[in-house]
């Protein structure tokens, strides 16, 4: 769902799964405190807490240290200043330049790139939308029916797609989720399959010889590597320039364990996050934690009990409602859109 923000920060190691963290060998702490939104569902306007969201799913932040939140269940698109105002960009009182609204139909995905346009995995509506600064809307690609075909954007089929990624040329990268695919869409918005082969599996190789199931979300580092969520596969896997997949980390079962690659376990993981450094954040959904992932695949929790909840504190006590991505900003803050209808932010200093 993201594009790495690029900032100068310095190499975060973790060395244990809550918040006694290291950097440069000085200890470190997390806080976890609630950044925008309340315990009632809406979706009014406001600063703070006295904004309200009702299913808050993707979220990204830009250069500036906005964030953008789809908040699927209203089809809105929200956004969020550095000083927690939150204002709504989009919506589906607005005119679709295409006129096929309503515009969003459950919005899951949500990257942004240098000029502020959004791409967005428009989910139930099987298209991928293009949003710019003024909130003008356009369909990327899709037709809005449910199957599987490549081609021009305007003729190509998506099948309930929830994760989106740019790269630094501004290729769209998409988690097909129900069709198991990781799809492209070029500059030129032509849609091909990147990988995948359609059925639900684990399989790691090149291009159709891998396999996914249910794949919810994908980032892209700075090199072109790609990472994805693959959720039903409590797995985080890795696709590289040439296209090959591989397991970076997790074991496939259900579990909660750090550690080194297979020795880590998830519980339906489902949003990702880059940081300058290139380390992956997780939004570990049914785990209520927050996940970090370093490009060699060393597993730490950076905040969360375990336990449902919305408590704001010490990252090892603080707890989480269903969390469902995360966000890097150019601070190095991370940001949360957490099932308990809030926004969570989440401090290392």
């Amino acid at each position: 769902m993201k594009t790495q923000v690029v900032s100068i920060l310095g190499f975060i190691s973790l060395v244990s799964s809550t918040s006694c963290i290291k950097d440069f060998h000085k200890p470190t702490t997390v806080t976890v405190s609630t950044f925008a939104g309340r315990a009632t569902v809406g979706s009014s306007d406001g600063i703070g807490a006295s904004a309200s969201f009702y299913s808050p799913t993707g979220i990204v932040a830009d250069a500036a240290g906005n964030l953008y939140v789809t908040d699927e269940w209203t089809g809105l698109i929200r956004k969020i200043s550095p000083q927690a105002e939150v204002t709504t960009l989009v919506g589906n009182s607005h005119i679709d330049m295409d006129g096929r609204g309503p515009i969003f139909w459950y919005p899951t995905g949500i990257a942004v790139d240098g000029s502020d346009n959004l791409f967005i995995a428009d989910s139930h509506n099987n298209r991928i939308r293009k949003v710019s600064r003024e909130g003008t809307v356009i369909t990327l690609a899709g037709i809005g029916s449910q199957g599987l075909a490549d081609g021009p954007g305007a003729t190509a089929k998506f099948y309930n797609p929830r994760g989106v990624a740019l790269d630094a040329s501004g290729n769209v990268y998409v988690a097909d989720t129900h069709n198991n695919l990781i799809r492209k869409i070029s500059r030129d918005s032509i849609v091909t399959t990147l990988a995948g082969n359609g059925m639900s599996g684990s399989a790691d190789g090149k291009g159709t010889a891998a396999s996914f199931n249910s794949p919810y979300d994908i980032a892209v580092d700075v090199t072109g590597n790609i990472y994805v969520a693959d959720t039903q596969n409590n797995l985080i896997r890795k696709i590289n320039r040439g296209g090959v997949v591989s397991t970076l980390a997790g074991n496939g079962t259900q579990g909660s364990a750090d550690g080194k690659g297979a020795d880590a376990s998830f519980n339906r993981p489902s949003g990702l996050g880059l940081d300058a450094s290139g380390d992956i954040y997780v939004a570990d959904t049914r785990n209520n934690k927050i996940r970090k992932v370093t490009p060699q695949g060393v597993v730490t929790t950076i905040a969360g009990s375990g336990g449902f909840g919305a408590d704001n504190g010490p990252g090892a006590t603080a707890t989480f409602g269903g969390p469902a991505d995360v966000a890097v900003d150019i601070s190095g803050n991370i940001y949360v859109t957490d099932g308990n209808t809030r926004i969570r932010k989440i401090v290392i200093r």
